[in-house]
């Protein structure tokens, strides 16, 4: 199954977080040190509410994917079971008929 939104979920999260990395750092008004320990923390933040969007997005699909197969199953066991029907009823016609 295809799986591309959520890592482009996820790209795009990581693409976001390292340019607010960036511009924290070049526009940082705080001194160094402190501007540091916000932007770890904030990382570990980010990082965290990241991983928790990427395990939710998993769940979600894989719940879409467990639907699919028992509809898709669903309609497969019906299917072969009319085909099984129609063989029977041809057969049944054909023993009854005469031959010529």
């Amino acid at each position: 199954m295809r799986r591309g939104y959520p890592a482009g979920l996820v790209i795009g999260l990581v693409f976001g977080f390292g340019l607010g990395l960036l511009a924290g750092i070049l526009f940082a008004p705080a001194p160094g040190t402190r501007t540091r320990r916000r932007l770890v923390d904030e990382a570990a933040r980010m990082a965290e509410a990241a991983r928790i969007v990427a395990e939710r997005a998993e769940a979600a699909a894989g719940v879409v994917h467990d639907r699919v197969d028992h509809y898709l199953g669903r309609d497969e066991e019906l299917a072969w079971r009319k085909v099984r029907e129609l063989r029977e009823g041809v057969q049944r016609y054909t023993r009854t008929q005469p031959t010529l």
